[in-house]
């Protein structure tokens, strides 16, 4: 599947995942800037907050419990369409994803 990262100054990351590859984890093997990971996609940060494009918002899903009280830490504002990266996986039904970075 592809996924497409739009970063703050208008550019943009592409690349093609394994179905199952958490979205931080291809965010941080393609060096896309502000997507740290730092604890590793265990909910214990949220350096790995992104949002997620208004027209792919229902294919993701929503925030589970632990992820949405976390969502309450990032350091850029959480909007409506915000999530973990650590906590959306490749698959062929999100093939397109586009996340947006956030600017910290």
């Amino acid at each position: 599947m592809n996924v497409i990262w739009k970063l703050p100054d208008g550019s943009e990351i592409s690349a093609q995942l394994s179905d199952g590859t958490n979205m931080m984890e291809a965010a941080v093997a393609n060096n896309v800037p502000n997507v740290i990971g730092e604890c590793g996609g265990s909910l214990a940060c949220a350096t790995c907050h992104v949002y997620v494009d208004a027209a792919w918002s229902s294919k993701t899903g929503a925030a589970g419990e632990f992820e949405d009280a976390m969502l309450d830490a990032t350091e850029a504002e959480r909007g409506p369409t915000s999530r973990l990266s650590c906590q959306i996986l490749a698959s062929q039904a999100l093939d397109g994803l586009t996340l947006i970075v956030p600017k910290v």
